[in-house]
């Protein structure tokens, strides 16, 4: 189910998925708006199925680029976790989902705000305005609460949900997933990701150390694309990484930043119009909200075990944005702008890897 055909990347094994809901607990799910120039979503990440707000998860967050208007990062860096589901968007769709998030667990536990601390809703964008009429303000907290509650282990990927209006170096973008396994030593662990892919020139373009982005704007094969490649770099990448591995707020911050080891593989540079973030979490133990509950004692990954762990962020986030490009669709949005997805602007992929000597 949701197969993807796309060239593979690094030496890793891939979990059974090849997502990141190959960590156990984790789901995903999509609400997508796909009518004439609304060409939008919103996206939603569910660390594990219980009440994020009462068992919260470890996590962080690493800013490589901060071109970026997301919300709930400072209390994320500053608490080290999640309280509530991970939520992907459009720029100006930021404060509808921040506030159904609030509004959806202050339905749950009306004590938030007053006797409660208040909560800290967790919504990341980029700007899909090319495709999508953005001043439209077309996603809504419904759209929120069905990718909510849709949210499972086997996902689509690519023009689906947050991704639907994203482009990605000149072509279509979108969401992307993969997976990788750390095997060996005392424990085995999963290592997931999923990354909303919207930014990079096309000429920078490089798959599994392929100069691709070159070959297809040197054959002109995106004539009738407004946009090419000799444009600067701008737009955004989020990346969420997910794992089993035992780790604390600060190594998850340092697992974080390894996010941007794959996403530099692909050619981006990080530009100056860049948004790019990445956040980790783990699923391996839950901190409790309230103070009589019991923290967990957990045995941590010890800090010189951790570069099989970095290791398999890099690979799964180049994977993953390779995902986010092989399974989009060719998209048709506001003004007739139009974003071909690259199975259709270069159907030989797979013979031209063959034939090429790395």
């Amino acid at each position: 189910m949701f197969h993807i055909d796309a060239p593979r990347v690094g030496s890793l094994p891939a979990g059974a998925g090849n997502r990141i809901t190959d960590v156990p607990g984790v789901t995903v799910g999509h609400a997508t708006l796909a009518t004439g120039d609304v060409q939008t979503g919103v996206t939603v990440i569910r660390p594990h199925p219980g009440d994020e707000f009462l068992n919260k998860v470890p996590a962080a967050v690493a800013v490589i680029n901060g071109f970026g208007k997301s919300v709930g990062l400072p209390q994320v860096q500053e608490l080290g976790v999640l309280e509530t589901s991970i939520a992907l968007t459009n720029t100006f769709s930021v404060g509808e989902i921040a506030t159904a998030q609030i509004r959806q667990l202050v339905g749950r536990h009306p004590h938030i705000g007053r006797g409660w601390p208040t909560c800290n809703p967790l919504v990341f964008e980029c700007n899909d305005g090319y495709l999508n009429d953005i001043q439209a303000f077309s996603v809504s907290a419904n759209d929120y609460l069905e990718a909510y509650r849709s949210a499972a282990s086997a996902f689509e990927q690519g023009s689906v949900g947050a991704g639907r209006g994203m482009s990605c170096f000149s072509m279509k973008g979108g969401i992307g997933s993969a997976s990788r396994l750390i095997t060996g030593g005392n424990q085995d662990y999963t290592m997931g990701a999923l990354v909303l892919a919207n930014f990079g020139r096309l000429s920078n373009l490089t798959v599994a150390g392929r100069p691709l982005g070159r070959l297809i704007d040197k054959e002109n094969r995106l004539a009738g694309n407004t946009v090419m490649s000799h444009e600067p770099e701008k737009g955004s990448i989020i990346m969420v990484l997910a794992t089993d591995a035992p780790l604390e707020a600060r190594q998850l911050q340092r697992l974080a930043k390894r996010a941007g080891a794959g996403l530099a593989r692909t050619g981006s540079v990080y530009g100056h119009g860049s948004g790019d973030f990445a956040l980790a979490f783990t699923t391996a133990y839950q901190i409790p909200a309230e103070a009589h509950t019991p923290a967990p004692r957990i045995a941590l990954v010890h800090e010189s075990m951790l570069d099989p762990l970095f290791e398999a962020a890099a690979e799964a986030t180049e994977q993953a944005i390779v995902n986010a490009l092989w399974s989009a669709t060719t998209v048709s949005g506001r003004a007739g702008h139009r974003r071909l997805a690259i199975p259709e602007i270069l159907p030989e992929w797979r013979e031209l890897f063959e034939r090429t000597i790395l």
